[in-house]
């Protein structure tokens, strides 16, 4: 038996309720292992939650105005949408993905707990390691992503007054020299922020939210003033339509296409937690959530569609990459404060919706030694390791490969989540045994077989499409269909398998639960 401590906290009632909220202590009711918490991952008091629903909402509008927003809808047009299609796809696919956000949320709202010790009700207290960290590394990934994007504008920047480092070679990494050392000094600001702590990443999504909602509609602005309206794109049918070149076809890349956007924050609908756990009600996180995440995702990327449609008469070609669009000014001053905004902006939601949950996710996996700073240098090392400039380095294949291939994976975990705290537990946990060992959710030693069996079903029947679109092997094509739904057949089947076994084989302890 590891060593324990014994909590008492007489100054704060054992459980208090408020608007769905539980007061996040540990209680006089027991001991528990002191290696399964630490100060990053305790429960948050009721007195120490203030985010209410602009919070929240704030929170959203802050992390979906970057530049992957701006390019998401570049890859359904390239493979033929319209505008208007393209534009539908992204909002249904936000107002799909809401549901298990705000579901997910109500947990942390309610017992101020983060993803990872959610994840010990359904997999056990060691089990939730699995989706902590299959949810941490998607992070990495991101993490890389938004501090390449973030060096790509520090590299404009310098290009401006050395356009000579624009014609430098490839080196064997796919970069040049000069881009790898912007990369390399954004992903120092990263971690230096890091090191400063959350509160100076909540200082930073303050700054962020009004700074590139206002560059956006800036940009908006000048394109239509520039080219006299918003381009041929905004005009251009879609290639699905009758007596274009896909006519009839638009099923068949509609489907795949939603499941990438459910997957562009199917991350965050697993690890909500981390964040509603601030929040003083539950209606502040699901009214926040619903004001802040749709909207904003559609709003942001009609402003990348039309500001790009509008290239296309300004210049004669279509420019997608916001940073090199804003490389075609002429002013410096201009190109370097637009270009410093967006950095700034990568920034803030590269930290907030990148680092946080990955920090708490690592720091679940040794909490006596792993704190959230930690946790967050161990996401930007394998973040470089990524080699992010790759996953980005073609727009169908980053909503196609990337996007798909990891809601393959976490629409089963949040699929698992759900039916353990909505079907089994009816939203009622024991806070104290979250943090104990030999408890109530130890099951296992530590794990949940239930979970993972329920986790492998899921998962299992997308691996040949994943495998497939990589070319990794040649597979036939039902698979390869079957995978362009990754995200809700996994969910699906690991909802189902889940609820069946545990009704199955856990019925006495359900009843005393």
């Amino acid at each position: 038996m590891a060593h324990t401590h014994t909590t008492a906290r007489p100054d704060v009632p054992p459980a208090a309720h408020d608007a769905g909220a539980s007061d996040g202590v540990l209680g006089t009711e027991g001991d528990f292992d002191s290696r399964y918490i630490n100060e990053d991952i305790a429960p948050v008091r009721l007195d120490q939650r203030k985010w209410g629903t602009k919070d929240i909402a704030a929170l959203w509008v802050a992390m979906c105005a970057c530049t992957p927003t701006y390019m998401l809808a570049s890859g359904l047009i390239a493979e033929g949408m319209s505008w208007v299609q393209a534009e539908l796809t992204i909002l249904l696919g936000n107002v799909v993905v809401l549901v298990p956000m705000i579901l997910n949320a109500h947990a942390g709202t309610k017992y101020g707990i983060p993803f990872p010790v959610y994840c010990r009700s359904a997999f056990g207290v060691r089990g939730a390691n699995v989706p902590a960290v299959l949810r941490a590394l998607v992070a990495c990934g991101w993490f890389g992503i938004g501090t390449w994007l973030g060096g790509w504008a520090i590299y404009k920047i310098v290009a401006v007054f050395m356009p000579s480092i624009e014609q430098m070679p490839a080196t064997p990494l796919g970069i040049n020299i000069p881009q790898l050392v912007c990369f390399l000094l954004f992903w120092g600001i990263n971690l230096w922020i890091i090191h400063l702590g959350i509160e100076s990443i909540r200082i930073l999504l303050n700054i962020k939210a009004p700074l590139l909602v206002a560059l956006g509609v800036l940009l908006l602005f000048w394109a239509y003033n520039r080219a006299g309206g918003f381009g041929p794109m905004l005009e251009k049918p879609s290639a699905f339509a009758a007596g274009q070149p896909r006519e009839g076809q638009l099923w068949s890349f509609f489907l795949p296409a939603l499941t990438g956007m459910v997957g562009f924050w199917s991350t965050l609908a697993l690890n909500i937690p981390d964040f509603t756990r601030y929040a003083h009600s539950q209606r502040a996180q699901a009214l926040g959530q619903a004001i802040g995440l749709p909207p904003t995702m559609a709003f942001f990327s009609f402003i990348g569609v039309a500001v790009t449609s509008a290239t296309v008469v300004i210049y004669g070609e279509t420019i997608w990459d916001p940073v090199v669009l804003l490389a075609r000014f002429e002013s410096p001053v201009v190109l370097i404060v637009s270009l410093a905004a967006l950095s700034i902006a990568n920034l803030a939601t590269n930290i907030a919706a990148n680092v946080v949950s990955p920090a708490n996710d690592f720091s679940n996996l040794w909490p006596s030694r792993i704190s959230f700073r930690t946790g967050g240098i161990i996401t930007g090392i394998i973040g470089i390791l990524m080699q992010p400039w790759r996953l980005v380095s073609d727009p169908t294949g980053y909503i196609f490969t990337w996007l798909v291939g990891y809601s393959a994976l976490l629409g089963p975990v949040g699929a698992i989540l759900i039916a353990e705290y909505y079907v089994i537990r009816r939203t009622e946990l024991d806070l104290v045994q979250l943090y104990k060992r030999e408890g109530t959710y130890w099951y296992t030693n530590g794990w949940n077989p239930i979970a993972i069996a329920a986790l492998v079903a899921g998962v299992l029947p997308n691996l040949p499409g994943f495998l497939g679109t990589i070319n990794v092997l040649t597979v036939a094509g039902a698979w390869m269909d079957f995978y362009h739904y990754a995200w809700f057949s996994g969910f699906s089947i690991s909802f189902v398998v889940y609820v069946a076994l545990t009704r199955m084989l856990r019925p006495a302890k359900l009843a005393a639960a």
